[in-house]
């Protein structure tokens, strides 16, 4: 799913981020940028969660 991820390089970047600039303006950015970051930090917490809640699951099932 995200194998097309791996063949960005500079110039697809470079595109990427302006017509990103386009559509949000150069004011939204900041807060665009900031509420990513929230979400990604609530995603790896989450991952952590679910991962560490599998291992007390499976704990709790052979006691």
């Amino acid at each position: 799913m995200l194998a097309f991820l791996q063949n960005i390089r500079g110039p697809e970047l470079l595109i990427i981020l302006v017509v990103v600039l386009l559509l949000f303006g150069a004011a939204k950015l900041p807060q665009l940028a900031r509420s990513l970051g929230a979400s990604a930090k609530e995603f790896k917490k989450g991952v952590e969660d679910g991962v560490s809640g599998d291992e007390t699951d499976n704990e709790e099932s052979s006691a």
